[in-house]
């Protein structure tokens, strides 16, 4: 599938970073079948981050103007951890101003059985649900349907995607429905057949998307997205197992968020995944995703699993020399907590458009550029 990649090792994503042409993604990446990079999955689980492929980048000689969407692609993500960093859990809500005509919660019936109607949508969702991967167009154009066609909030089916995603970034996704639909921008983003069938390359027509922009938003929602369900997932945490701890040595904290196997590697120390049994019931991720996670957790020397909630975690390891990284999910956990690699990482604050937040970083992107020239 266009996207999807095989890694067996971290070895093997350096090799494919080293072949990224960003010149072409920037010709390309909006198109289902461009030369998109298909990292996502390792940056959100922190096997790799933005930082490395930046720094790839440069070293190849690369100058920011010529691979500028590439650039501005990774500092997006960046920018919408910013904003959880910021806001924490208020990103779980509208965040700007209330989601205009929002009249259902649940998730549209066609996107769980994949009946849109809209061809391209239908079998992007299947891709999905068996592989965990859907391009970025793609997904604003679900958001689309979802919010703006057939006026459900955001929040349900937000949750349905990042079920399936193995990039699932809950600030990524959650903070890219509201920009969508709304909530945390200025106007809805609509899209139509004719612009769904110019960049997945279809010819599809006669469908409740097949008119002018002037049409927008519909008059109806569409027969096809009036029934509504709960999203009601499986849930496939680990089974919880016993902790072997040296108590004479550290113990370096991981969770879904940071895999980073060169991460303090050069510690002798009791090494532990958290899966936040709360969390993941807040927020639950589908059977693919859980074993991806696992499969590169286990990459990491020593790494024991350790499924309970907060309070059990604190308990039980609150009292240790605990290492990990900054993350919004890891807010009073007692421990030395590490920065995570940022384009720019002295960066703080609160920047309330991407526009302004690239302002900032730019000068700094340049002055890298330099050190590397």
């Amino acid at each position: 599938m266009v996207g999807v990649h095989e890694f067996s090792n971290r070895t093997e994503i350096e090799a494919f970073v080293n072949r990224i042409d960003p010149i072409a993604y920037g010709k390309s990446r909006n198109f289902l079948h461009g030369a998109v990079t298909g990292l996502s999955p390792w940056i959100s689980r922190g096997v790799i981050d933005t930082q490395f492929v930046l720094n790839n980048l440069l070293r190849r000689g690369y100058k920011l103007g010529e691979m500028e969407v590439l650039v501005k692609e990774l500092a997006w993500r960046d920018y919408w951890q910013r904003i959880w960093q910021f806001f924490g859990s208020k990103i779980n809500h509208d965040l700007r101003q209330p989601q205009r005509d929002a009249k259902h919660f649940g998730v549209p019936k066609a996107f769980l059985n994949a009946s849109t109607g809209i061809e391209i949508i239908d079998s992007q969702i299947l891709q999905l649900a068996a592989t965990g991967y859907m391009h970025n167009h793609l997904r604003m154009y679900t958001a689309s349907i979802a919010c703006n066609i057939a006026h459900v909030h955001w929040h349900e089916p937000a949750r349905w995607m990042y079920y399936h995603l193995l990039d699932g970034d809950w600030a990524s996704n959650a903070l890219s429905w509201q920009w969508v639909c709304g909530a945390n921008s200025n106007k809805l983003y609509f899209a139509n057949q004719d612009n769904i069938n110019h960049y997945t390359r279809t010819t599809q027509i006669e469908t409740f998307l097949d008119c002018a922009y002037e049409q927008f938003p519909l008059k109806e929602i569409p027969e096809q997205l009036k029934e509504i369900e709960k999203f009601e997932p499986t849930i496939f945490l680990p089974g919880k197992g016993e902790l072997k701890i040296d108590k004479n040595k550290p113990i370096i904290l991981y969770t879904h968020y940071n895999l980073d196997s060169e991460w303090l590697s050069d510690f002798d120390a009791n090494r532990v995944l958290w899966f936040d049994e709360d969390l993941f019931t807040q927020y639950p991720v589908s059977d693919k995703v859980i074993k991806f996670i696992l499969n590169w957790a286990n990459k990491i020397d020593g790494i024991q699993i350790f499924v309970c909630n907060r309070t059990e975690l604190i308990n039980k390891l609150g009292g240790f020399n605990l290492h990990y990284k900054e993350h919004p999910l890891m807010q009073d956990i007692p421990g030395k907590v590490h920065a995570r690699n940022w384009l720019v990482p002295e960066l703080i604050g609160h920047f309330s458009s991407f526009f302004k937040y690239w302002q900032v970083i730019e000068p700094e992107l340049q002055r890298q550029e330099g050190m590397w020239s």
